[in-house]
């Protein structure tokens, strides 16, 4: 028997720490402090990165877990650069999928300028649909695992923009959002860094980020807004939600 009272609401899955946190931070925020059990999975440890270390990479990615308050963040080690989608891969996201069993997935949007996303896009999208294949075995902790595929999944805004199927306005928690992103000043502008620039590093990224999302929060009338996207109709219980 499944203990349902130890299901999650939402997994956040980003290729690299920090990816959760500029494009779903306020969302993730929004939902812990509503109340909500949110888990964190980071597939690499940023090891790539020009700047910083995977070491500093996971002191950072704790501190934005603490800010968050969610229930866990995980880092799977699958290799910075090289996101294979292969079975031992998949099979690694599978097993956190079933261990605590979201019902929604957020996951990288399938076009993307970094290569690592659309990878872990593919991969995120194979390891929802094999988790509910029941001749794919998986254990934890020495013990067999219940096959388990999320409700939904849906689709962050990274660096590509697309169409949102909906915004979620994050303005009472946008704050939140933007301590996050200062947990990892490793990779953020710093006029004293003495390591080569980078997109991140430039001193107009940060705005660029604010900047859109007021931008999809003026579409839905307020301050700040993140977008995401949905391949599947989103569905409401009732018209009233839109009144």
């Amino acid at each position: 028997m499944i203990n349902m009272n130890n299901q999650i609401d939402v997994m956040a899955i980003g290729a690299h720490p920090d990816d959760v946190e500029l494009s779903c931070g306020g969302t993730i925020a929004h939902l812990t402090r509503s109340g909500k059990k949110v888990v964190i999975v980071d597939l690499t440890q940023g090891e790539l990165g020009t700047r910083g270390s995977a070491l500093i990479r996971k002191n950072e990615a704790e501190n934005a877990h603490k800010v968050f308050q969610t229930e866990a963040r995980i880092n799977l080690k699958i290799s910075d650069g090289n996101i294979e989608i292969s079975k031992l891969n998949v099979n690694k996201l599978i097993n956190v999928i079933r261990k605590y069993r979201p019902k929604v997935l957020l996951i990288p949007h399938w076009l993307e300028r970094h290569p690592d996303h659309e990878h872990a896009h593919r991969l995120c999208r194979e390891a929802w649909f094999y988790s509910g294949l029941e001749k794919i075995k998986t254990t934890f902790e020495g013990k067999k695992q219940i096959p388990f595929r999320p409700h939904r999944f849906y689709h962050f805004m990274q660096k590509f923009e697309f169409a949102p199927s909906f915004i979620v306005d994050v303005s009472k928690y946008y704050s939140i959002k933007e301590e996050t992103i200062k947990c990892f000043n490793s990779q953020f502008y710093n006029p004293k860094s003495k390591e080569s620039e980078t997109l991140l590093s430039s001193k107009r990224f940060l705005e660029f980020i604010q900047s859109r999302d007021i931008h999809f929060g003026s579409m839905i009338g307020v301050d700040y807004g993140e977008p995401f996207y949905s391949i599947e109709p989103v569905g409401v219980s009732s018209f009233e939600v839109f009144i």
